[in-house]
């Protein structure tokens, strides 16, 4: 354990050499261990994970290449194959964009909105999520609202196959579907619609993490980033019943422009913040 101290120190110099945060050394230090970074800091359970796993020769080479990947960039989500969010361990990796924690808070919203439906109508309330990506969003409305019917619409490929893979592993409640937003689903009516169109401006940068890693089909949403977000909510007037809901990410800067592209099919409409405090997605009823 002696060689432990100054392995995560020097792991954690190179990090912050890199404008990276020290601490994802202790992530990455515990997942090699198959531990908790919090079990770093019991010494028997760190003992325990180290006498199992035997070579610390091959845990120090697989924990430094590790650190090297980090250091160039490489999302922490990618290198573990975990994120997580609100109670759930979401698989991603290349090819699908990691969920945020700012958007726990529109799931919540959204959740509120099932439980009110839940006493006012019997039988399932029906959400379709729309870009759906790892599928972290409808699976955690799936999980947490049983009576839910929940689709996943998505067109990535690529994103597809962590759909899948998530699904399959947390609720197989919920139906993916692969296609456009623009003409998927013909003739079908649901209560809630969740979105999170690549809404980023085409030339806008973005941190290296992103810029270089993260799918560029879920990030960008056109010229002025509004293109994008616009089919969605046209996909969305489309998929909702009347009186239904539609819950829409967005930039910090979009919400006036949001809310004229919402203004012809939806009322109510309320820009609200997420977990640290900017404005960046809205809600709207649909007409």
């Amino acid at each position: 354990m002696s060689d432990i101290k100054p392995l995560l120190r020097s792991a954690k110099e190179k990090l912050a050499a890199a404008d990276i945060t020290e601490v994802d050394a202790e992530h990455l230090f515990a997942y090699v261990l198959g531990i908790s970074r919090m079990d770093l800091h019991n010494s028997v359970k760190l003992e325990e994970a180290l006498k199992a796993l035997g070579d610390f020769g091959v845990i120090e080479d697989t924990f430094a290449k590790l650190i090297s990947r980090r250091a160039a960039h490489e999302p922490l989500q990618y290198l573990t194959g975990i994120a997580y969010f609100r109670h759930l361990d979401i698989e991603v990796g290349p090819g699908v964009l990691v969920p945020r924690p700012e958007s726990e808070l529109l799931v919540e919203a959204v959740l509120t909105h099932i439980k009110n439906l839940e006493e006012k109508i019997v039988g399932e309330i029906s959400v379709i999520d729309l870009g759906a990506g790892s599928g972290a969003l409808s699976l955690a409305i799936a999980t947490e609202a049983p009576r839910s019917r929940v689709i996943a619409v998505e067109k990535s490929p690529d994103a597809i196959v962590w759909l899948k893979k998530n699904v399959a592993r947390i609720s197989e409640n919920v139906r993916v579907v692969e296609g456009d937003v623009a003409d998927v689903l013909p003739g079908v009516k649901c209560d809630a619609v969740i979105a999170n169109p690549p809404y980023v401006p085409d030339n806008q940068s973005l941190p290296r993490d992103v810029a270089d890693h993260e799918p560029h089909i879920a990030l960008f949403g056109g010229a002025t980033g509004l293109e994008l977000p616009k089919r969605f909510i046209d996909a969305a007037a489309r998929l909702l019943k009347s009186g239904g809901v539609l819950a829409i990410e967005h930039t910090e800067d979009q919400g006036a422009a949001i809310d004229a592209l919402l203004s012809r099919d939806f009322i109510d409409i309320a820009v609200h913040q997420d977990l640290t405090g900017r404005p960046r997605w809205s809600s709207a009823v649909r007409k």
